[in-house]
């Protein structure tokens, strides 16, 4: 579903002034490292998988919900990568205004699901896992941003790190909430 209906409803009362949304990013990464990127439709970029949370959804139920959507990938979050607010309006061809705070995930494919990508709607051209050290192109700079995220995180992980970015990774949180 490439609009949610809660959407549609209030562009139906504000029209195309500035709506602020809450979105997530999945980063979907098999044990060979291989990424799960899909073409969209809308753009023709290669980019990580993303989407908007319904009202009163989990953000990691969201990423989770949009990866199997998407690409009929069944994937279970293992971390939190980041928390960052836009700083970009983003206006569509349809002229609605938006901006975004997304929660950007590392996750993996669940061994106990289906592995194999596929288009499972029509916000996708194409879907598949690629090599790390070669991605398809274009990739959107979004994805570029948020893949450099990622590579902040899983360099911090290597060194017990797991803390998630915040603020465009200005500050991080650990478990215990403490300030970094």
């Amino acid at each position: 579903m490439p609009t949610p209906d809660f959407v549609l409803r209030l562009r139906t009362r504000i029209g195309h002034d500035l709506l602020w949304l809450s979105g997530v990013t999945a980063f979907v990464r098999r044990p060979d490292g291989r990424i799960l990127l899909g073409r969209r439709s809308d753009t023709g970029e290669w980019a990580l998988i993303y989407g908007i949370n319904e009202p009163g959804e989990e953000p990691a139920d969201t990423v989770v919900r949009e990866i199997k959507e998407e690409t009929g990938v069944d994937a279970r979050v293992t971390d939190l990568v980041s928390a960052k607010s836009s700083q970009e309006i983003i206006t569509y061809a349809n002229g609605d205004r938006t901006m975004y705070m997304d929660h950007c995930f590392l996750c993996e494919p669940d061994p106990s699901g289906n592995i194999e990508p596929f288009v499972g709607d029509e916000e996708s051209l194409q879907v598949g896992w690629f090599e790390p050290d070669r991605l398809p192109s274009p990739l959107a700079a979004s994805t570029v941003e948020r893949m450099a995220l990622v590579q902040d995180f899983l360099t911090r992980a290597a060194h017990g790190d797991r803390s998630a970015s915040f603020a465009g990774g200005r500050s991080q949180i650990g478990a215990a909430g403490n300030q970094a």
